[in-house]
């Protein structure tokens, strides 16, 4: 048995994540408590995360307690780390997935179609951005900021005709009775790592890693790890309007991505390829050859 110590966002979904992780590691006998943060990412409220520093605004600070040795691993959103983990650092777990479609949640719309011409649409994602206009260039999108519990209030108090989140927070909260449609990759391509939860560890604490060995989800890492790879390649950071996943059929992994300019108009760049994906590296060459292709057909 070990003693662990997980640090970890307050919000209500970021505890829930390591509380899930805590469970998990109690019942293969280890000790775990959590260290409770407050993150940057978490304090700024009033601008766009790509006008602030991106996503690692999130992490920073469970990084610090990892490297001062406060904590012993960080659990986080996967979607929320950046795609190059800092030197002295590991990606050291990656759970299976959760539902990784993107939710319509509205409280008087029963979908997407319903909405009516210049309907007001919250997001925080570019990414969602560039696909809502595409589906819908008549909708007005407004920026949406803050914990999940946060944006459910704004739409509550009629600041919005209608919002869309991640699936996968929604479910893990108990709130899928908030959900009014999924909208289906076909429609609506999900983020890099979208649904899965990943836990970091100090690149030398390598009694960790292999503790945190039987949590991982082998498929799972493996098309994030092709995700990933088209926005590492892309320059990707939460300013890149970029979706990407990756799903197997047999031993083929098959990665889909699109791009979109946000200031331009509701056109998407698409590209998709499959291959036999056995291990990270070649997950992660598959996602280098998309991006390739996003580049060739017009992305930038």
């Amino acid at each position: 048995m070990s003693k662990l110590v997980i640090a970890t966002r307050e919000s209500r979904l970021a505890l829930w994540q390591a509380e899930h992780v805590k469970a998990l590691l109690e019942q293969r006998g280890h000790e775990v408590s959590l260290l409770g943060m407050t993150t940057r990412g978490d304090q700024i409220l009033d601008r766009s995360l790509s006008k602030v520093g991106g996503k690692g605004l999130f992490v920073k600070e469970l990084e610090v307690a990892l490297e001062e040795g406060h904590a012993d691993i960080a659990v986080h959103s996967l979607k929320d780390v950046p795609m190059d983990v800092p030197e002295g650092f590991s990606l050291a777990c990656v759970m299976e997935r959760e539902d990784p479609r993107d939710a319509f949640v509205s409280n008087r719309f029963a979908g997407l179609a319903e909405l009516p011409q210049g309907a007001v649409v919250g997001t925080s994602s570019l990414r969602r951005v560039v696909l809502l206009r595409a589906l819908r260039p008549d909708l007005k999108i407004e920026p949406l900021r803050g914990n999940l519990d946060t944006r459910l209030r704004k739409l509550d108090d009629g600041n919005y005709d209608a919002i869309v989140l991640a699936a996968a927070g929604l479910k893990r909260l108990g709130l899928g009775q908030r959900i009014r449609q999924l909208f289906e990759p076909e429609q609506m391509l999900p983020a890099a790592g979208q649904g899965a939860l990943g836990i970091e560890t100090r690149a030398d604490r390598l009694d960790v890693a292999e503790i945190l060995a039987s949590l991982a989800h082998q498929s799972t890492w493996l098309a994030v790890a092709a995700e990933r790879a088209v926005s590492r390649a892309m320059g990707g950071s939460c300013s890149m309007p970029l979706a990407a996943f990756a799903t197997f059929s047999g031993e083929h992994l098959q990665l889909r991505a699109a791009w979109g300019d946000p200031e331009g108009a509701a056109v998407l760049v698409r590209a998709q390829l499959a291959v036999a994906a056995a291990d990270l590296d070649q997950a992660a060459a598959l996602g280098t050859e998309v991006a390739a292709r996003l580049r060739a057909a017009g992305a930038h």
